[in-house]
């Protein structure tokens, strides 16, 4: 990757309200919205070509169709409170939502130039979304920062910051997806939103019925590296990069492993590798799972609120090294096993009980799969982004991002961020886990 610098100029930013008045209400979150984990501002980036015969200002366009989506979906133009036993709740006051329309001396092809194909890390980011002061609080900020960035070659970036505890992938997809189709001119989004966050709330009285071992507060064994030590880096996994992982997998497995249960278990496993922490450390892997299909719950479609829940699996570095890459599938798929009514339901018992805790960050890596929200297809009327997804912003997390190459074939890429004598190392066992090498990854 080139070295790549650039000049954005900034318009002021002003508050997006809802095109016309909505209800003034006061409206609670889930029990799993408002987890100390979900507490947090995560950042989205679409790149976008400029289109032939369209002459329409992208900034215009997208602004008006946000004020349009922001009447169905008004919860999202009011602001954040909490109120007692740390419960939050949105109060709709119709304020809107911050937007940034800017300009920049830079074209697409010398971005994609710089880095090969434009995907994680991207370049300059805090100069596509730009941190307004004052925005990027918890309580009685907004909850979306947008900023769209005009290139010199007519095309554009729309990045987006969300708060949380409002939306998860799928949700926040949902909502890009209808200012994308008001952009394009459609009467109304395709998909009508569903507040019903009273589904989730926990149970009264609350009545946890498993261990929920991803929020015990285990001690760190580790000590994390400064930030500023910690590098960022893509592995890249093609359909016969992901076939081959397969194939190394045990006959019981390799039939019915999925991609994610393959990737997630061969990066854990790497990662392990490349830390090289003492053989008796407690290792936990965190799996993002999406409930909304668990039909007991009754979530309606169009729910756009938090519908996902933390499944652990917990072992040792010895033995996680020790085992073969299927022990570490095992793992994997004996923690999505538990994605069901009960469960989701026990766990928001459980938050209550507990006050509302984050995930225990001691010797974790979270996993978080943002294929399925369909982020590479939304089109506001210049086609579809030549990439859309997260933005990977946390040494503890590992993102499944869909992507693209430059012959339009489909890719899974996972940004990773370690210090750089680990990054060298992880790098080698995942060459090992593609190729099929002699090393640890696929050892027996």
């Amino acid at each position: 990757m080139t070295t790549l610098t650039f000049a954005v100029r900034r318009h002021a930013p002003e508050l997006v309200a809802p095109a016309v008045p909505t209800p003034r209400e006061t409206k609670r979150l889930s029990d799993i919205d408002d987890q100390d984990g979900l507490r947090a501002h995560v950042p989205t980036v679409f790149f976008y070509r400029g289109a032939r015969r369209r002459d329409d200002d992208p900034a215009a366009v997208i602004r008006r169709a946000l004020g349009e989506a922001l009447v169905p979906y008004y919860p999202l133009a009011g602001r954040l409170r909490e109120v007692a036993g740390r419960k939050l709740v949105v109060d709709c006051t119709a304020e809107g939502v911050l937007f940034v329309e800017a300009d920049a001396d830079v074209r697409l092809a010398e971005l994609e130039a710089a880095t090969g194909v434009i995907r994680e890390p991207l370049p300059c980011m805090d100069q596509l979304l730009f941190d307004v002061e004052g925005s990027s609080g918890m309580l009685n900020c907004p909850f979306l920062l947008i900023q769209v960035t005009r290139l010199l070659c007519g095309g554009f970036v729309f990045a987006l910051r969300l708060n949380h505890v409002m939306c998860d992938a799928t949700g926040i997809a949902q909502f890009i997806f209808a200012v994308a189709e008001l952009a394009r001119g459609l009467p109304s989004p395709t998909v009508s939103p569903a507040w019903s966050r009273e589904l989730l709330e926990a149970r009264s009285p609350p009545r946890p019925a498993f261990p929920h071992r991803e929020y015990d507060a285990v001690p760190p064994t580790a000590a994390a590296p400064p930030p500023g030590d910690v590098i960022s880096r893509t592995f890249t996994f093609t359909r016969a990069d992901i076939a081959a992982i397969k194939e190394g997998l045990p006959p019981h497995l390799r039939d019915k492993v999925t991609t994610f249960e393959a990737v997630a278990a061969g990066v854990w496993r790497a990662r392990t590798v490349a830390l090289d922490l003492p053989a008796d450390d407690e290792l936990r892997l965190a799996v993002v799972a999406n409930f909304r299909r668990v039909r007991e719950l009754g979530l309606p479609a169009g729910y756009y609120g938090n519908a996902c829940i933390f499944l652990m699996a917990v072992t040792t570095a010895g033995a996680l090294r020790a085992g073969s890459l299927g022990d570490a599938v095992e793992l994997v798929r004996e923690a999505k096993v538990a994605v069901t009514a009960e469960y989701v339901r026990s766990t928001a018992d459980h938050l209550v009980l507990r006050g509302r805790p984050n995930v225990a960050p001691a010797n974790l890596l979270l996993v978080s799969d943002s294929r399925h929200a369909g982020f590479q297809r939304v089109d506001f009327g210049w086609g579809e982004p030549v990439y859309g997804g997260p933005v990977h912003t946390q040494p503890s997390t590992a993102l499944l991002i869909a992507a693209r190459n430059v012959d339009g074939e489909d890719e899974l890429v996972v940004p990773i961020m370690l210090t750089q004598p680990a990054m060298d190392r992880f790098a080698s066992e995942i060459e090992m886990l593609v190729t099929g090498g002699s090393g640890s990854i696929l050892a027996s």
